[in-house]
């Protein structure tokens, strides 16, 4: 359906994933040189829309550009290992400002309810505090990384205490010590701290890349921790992608079920990702969001909206919800996301040794994916574990893409019995067989 404000469309098609994101726990990086560049007033704005919309948020924010730059007027050079900076009394002392002078501007800035402006009407409570504990570094390989430290944990209670207030959570790339003492900490680790303490529902990386690429340049939407992990290996020790992808790895291994890497050079990166079904970066789960499994009952209603269109073209026999709900056992289909966006089904003649590759549909937005292909390999796959020797096919509109799968045209007798008699004549479809041997 055409309208004339496309936004309004947008908005209807993002009300399940407002429903879904209602009441969730998300973690949010967002790294030093975002704010750096002026992109600070844009991601709070969303971050204030966010909130308006139920998600509880924690909210980390790096320092490193802020820092060096501070360093750099001050004449101060650091010490760097391994892609640490050796925090000794010099740096940490600019750390500890860089990070109090960043925390009130973003507390100013979550504060602003002027009319005429995004955050007009929306009262936020921004807040921080002493909920990172730390331990030191240490001594490794022979260096001292003095005030350099690593997270010992995460105070969950007080910050979920804090969500449920109603607050959100502002957390420094800072952790304090049983001693007293302040340390430098790393933000994507206690980004990953964070959510794994608090069971985030989602970890959210804002960083200088809209993701990860394959060889080709292509977007590589999702990825798991395995396919993930030899990228962080050839990575530099201590750069962005480094650090995002151990972060993104150890979230998924420790029950956070999605981290995405977004870029905030994109204005549209942090919603475009929530709020639509396909997203705009690279998405790091256990799971995948995409999965071809055996259809279920439950699925009925998506494989109706899935095939509704194709019918009404002419492409497909009409189905109607009680013949769909017989034959669920012989149908397989793509999930997306909770939506059905692909489907086939393997009718089984077992007298002839056959079987038919029927009902064989790709929702049109997700037609370049090979999905039509992955769905003939696993209805093969079936065929031959039910010990059937070869498939057929009917069809009126897509005679060659079944020639590019190995099928040949066939005639009406090549058929089972039962299927030649039931041939409906006046649909005219081309018959195709495909051997299994």
């Amino acid at each position: 359906m055409n309208t004339r404000f496309p936004f309004v469309d947008w908005f209807r098609n993002s009300s399940p994933y407002i429903n879904a994101h209602r009441g969730r726990t998300f973690v949010i990086l967002i790294e030093g040189e975002a704010m750096a560049q002026g992109r600070g007033e844009q991601l709070i704005q969303d971050l204030a829309l966010l909130h308006t919309l139920g998600v509880r948020l924690v909210v980390v924010f790096g320092i490193r550009p802020q820092v060096n730059a501070a360093l750099e007027a001050a004449g101060v050079t650091p010490t760097r290992h391994d892609g640490r900076w050796i925090a000794d009394a010099d740096i940490m002392a600019c750390v500890e400002r860089v990070a109090a002078e960043q925390r009130l501007w973003l507390e100013a800035r979550l504060s602003l309810g002027l009319p005429n402006t995004p955050l007009h009407g929306v009262e936020l409570t921004a807040v921080s505090g002493n909920l990172v504990m730390a331990k030191p570094l240490g001594v490794r390989e022979g260096v001292d990384y003095d005030h350099s430290g690593e997270v010992r944990r995460v105070r969950a209670a007080a910050v979920q205490a804090l969500l449920e207030q109603g607050a959100l959570v502002l957390l420094p790339p800072l952790g304090f010590s049983s001693t007293g003492e302040v340390f430098d900490l790393d933000a994507s680790e206690v980004a990953q701290q964070a959510a794994v303490a608090l069971k985030a529902d989602k970890l959210i990386l804002l960083g200088e890349a809209d993701g990860l690429h394959d060889e080709s340049g292509a977007l590589q939407r999702q990825l798991t921790p395995a396919e993930a992990e030899p990228l962080r290996r050839r990575s530099p020790p201590g750069s962005e992608l480094d650090r995002h992808l151990a972060a993104a790895c150890g979230a998924a291994r420790f029950g956070v079920a999605r981290t995405h890497l977004l870029s905030w050079h994109d204005h549209d990166a942090l919603l475009g990702e929530l709020f639509t079904r396909d997203g705009v970066g690279t998405m790091i789960t256990q799971h995948r969001y995409e999965q071809l499994r055996a259809a279920q009952l439950g699925d009925i209603a998506g494989l109706l909206e899935l095939l509704e269109p194709l019918e009404r073209r002419g492409m497909l026999v009409a189905r109607s919800r009680e013949r769909l709900e017989h034959e669920i056992d012989d149908y397989l289909v793509i999930e997306r996301d909770g939506m059905i966006i692909g489907c086939a089904a393997l009718h089984a003649f077992p007298e002839a040794q056959m079987a038919e590759l029927a009902c064989v549909a790709v929702h049109d937005d997700y037609r370049r994916g090979a999905r039509g292909g992955l769905l003939l390999a696993e209805t093969e796959r079936r065929a031959r574990r039910q010990g059937l020797t070869s498939l057929f096919a009917l069809t009126t509109h897509t005679t060659h893409w079944f020639f590019e799968h190995g099928f040949r045209l066939a005639e009406l007798s090549e058929l089972p019995n039962l299927k030649r008699d039931a041939y409906n004549h006046a649909r005219k479809s081309k018959i195709l067989l495909k051997p299994l041997v």
